[in-house]
């Protein structure tokens, strides 16, 4: 009982993703690593932003024909704070490219990777059996391509437990888009009312 489990299981934690998001993960994660391994990069990043948009605001008082030196000045550190800011971006993207490619490396082998190691060192596992003459002379195929005769194999649970979880998921979206369809009706159908005249 815990090969069916652990199979569940697995194709659940790959649909839930899925159902997620690999980009919405990996914002997350990303924020998440971040804050722990790169917090002063992170913290510089958000002073200059702050140091550049104080910078630009006293320059927008400051008139350029009036007082031409400290305006000259305010814009000089306007633009090195920009150049300063773009570079600090540009390592922050190459930074965030390599995580991006480990994270996506790591999903696949904890998802897609595992379900076809553990497939492929229980393929000639029984997940269960069937009572006998259950489907007839059609039950042979459950067992496809290794597990004995009678039996489910991995590949058809993981085949089974993966279409369970889609029709779940489009039943899910039906009946959502039910009900925010019978909310719609009631709130449309007072906007078009005409209005009422009043008889004189």
């Amino acid at each position: 009982m815990s090969l069916l489990f652990t199979i569940f299981a697995l194709v659940f934690v790959t649909q839930l993703i899925a159902w997620i998001g690999q980009s919405v993960l990996l914002e997350l994660v990303y924020a998440l690593y971040l804050r722990i391994f790169h917090s002063a990069t992170a913290a510089r990043q958000r002073k200059l932003k702050s140091d550049i948009l104080t910078l630009k605001a006293e320059l927008l008082r400051t008139s350029a024909q009036d007082q031409f030196a400290k305006w000259a000045k305010l814009r000089r550190s306007v633009d090195k704070g920009l150049a300063d800011l773009e570079k600090l971006n540009g390592e922050i993207s190459s930074r965030k490219n390599g995580f991006s490619l480990r994270f996506k490396s790591v999903i696949w082998v904890l998802t897609t990777g595992l379900q076809f190691v553990v497939g492929w060192w229980y393929r000639k596992s029984a997940v269960f059996y069937l009572p006998p003459g259950w489907l007839g002379p059609f039950g042979w195929w459950l067992s496809l391509p290794f597990a004995p005769a009678g039996s489910v194999s991995v590949g058809v649970w993981q085949m089974a437990c993966k279409r369970v979880l889609k029709v779940g998921e489009r039943v899910v979206k039906e009946l959502s888009a039910a009900r925010v369809a019978e909310a719609e009706p009631t709130e449309t159908a007072k906007e078009k009312e005409p209005p009422v005249e009043s008889a004189s």
